[in-house]
């Protein structure tokens, strides 16, 4: 009987160190959402995981993470438009490839 005890004084405890956490009050926001979607989405875990996700502040790191990717890909793009127009250029100046070959 002491054992009992102990486990549900210990289950009480976790209870009350989720509850002053905000865990529950969070979990029972998201599964109140779920519940009142009107067409269920095919994965209740992912639904959890978005709308979990989507509770937590940006860490600052995965924001510089995002500016640095967009720049890169503004470069990118920048140096594929500039690598049309050098092979455009290119081919003004070098003969055919059929030309090369009968030299």
């Amino acid at each position: 009987m002491a054992h009992y005890k102990a486990a549900d004084s210990k289950r009480e405890q976790f209870r009350r160190y989720l509850e002053k956490s905000g865990v529950l009050d969070t979990l029972t926001k998201v599964l109140v959402a779920l519940y009142e979607e009107p067409e269920k989405p095919n994965s209740a875990l992912d639904f959890l995981k978005h709308h979990l996700g989507a509770a937590t502040p940006e860490n600052p790191e995965i924001e510089l993470l995002r500016l640095e990717l967009a720049e890169m890909k503004e470069k990118y793009e920048a140096i594929v438009e500039e690598n049309k127009k050098l092979k455009a250029k290119l081919a003004q100046y070098e003969p055919p490839q059929e030309e090369k070959r009968a030299d």
